[in-house]
């Protein structure tokens, strides 16, 4: 009986595919930078990455961050100090650049594991059958992902199977959308109201949503292509040890 590695490549469970896979630390950093908690996201890990974009989402409200942006970038400096409330403001400070330096940690941490279980091989499982879900590995198109998550966040996640995080991120979306009165602005916008288009948003919930796409996007792709190489692997794998006493050699030992 084969003893059980110390580092697997992968996992399937009912909430989606879980996988090592090599990550650029200062992309990872960036994305933290962006909006605290996607950085991990892209390392998958999914809990304390959400616990981290709720965090982001409520203390950015009670100090008012992004009203202060949008009062500087019209140069209303003045306004854009009055507005920050500084009792919230110094803890988010240390959050936000503790958050971009444990997803950069993370990075390299993760590079190495992945190294190291792509040397062990372990035996990655195709398919998990459950009595309320079924999860299975299968090559998906990156760019089709892509665009589901740019028209609509989280859409890009469940055509990866990933359907706890599709749920939560387009609930998300959601109320971003109502918040900030996006479509709102945009019907107004198509009548011609261009005035009253630009009057009804809410900048404090419509600055969360360039990121929110963004993130989706970028990560809808990447998992996707993980995805495709994850199933190479596991063909391999499974051609490997079918036909390991074969006199036809398919790889090289």
């Amino acid at each position: 009986m084969r003893n059980q590695l110390r580092r697997p490549l992968a996992t399937i469970s009912v909430y989606g595919i879980n996988l090592l896979h090599r990550q650029n630390p200062y992309v990872v950093a960036w994305w933290s930078a962006a909006f605290p908690g996607f950085g991990h996201y892209l390392l998958n890990q999914y809990i304390r990455a959400t616990l981290l974009t709720i965090v982001e989402v409520i203390i950015n409200y009670l100090t008012n961050i992004n009203i202060a942006i949008v009062y500087s970038f019209c140069g209303e400096f003045d306004m854009a100090k009055s507005v920050v409330q500084p009792r919230w403001a110094i803890g988010y400070i240390i959050i936000y650049f503790f958050i971009i330096w444990d997803s950069y940690r993370s990075a390299l941490v993760q590079n190495k594991l992945c190294h190291l279980a792509q040397l062990e091989n372990e035996r990655v499982a195709a398919v998990n059958l459950r009595p309320l879900e079924f999860q299975y590995i299968e090559p998906k198109k990156p760019w089709l992902a892509a665009l589901y998550s740019f028209f609509f966040p989280g859409l890009g996640q469940l055509y990866n199977h990933q359907f706890a995080l599709a749920f939560y991120a387009m609930m998300w979306w959601w109320i971003y959308l109502t918040l900030s009165r996006a479509h709102e602005s945009v019907t107004l916008m198509m009548v011609g109201n261009f005035q009253e288009s630009i009057a009804v948003l809410h900048p404090q919930w419509l600055l969360f949503m360039p990121s929110v796409v963004g993130g989706s996007t970028y990560y809808a792709y990447i998992m996707a292509r993980e995805h495709n190489r994850l199933f190479r692997i596991e063909q391999r794998q499974f051609l490997a040890e079918r036909y390991s006493h074969s006199e036809v050699r398919l790889f090289p030992r």
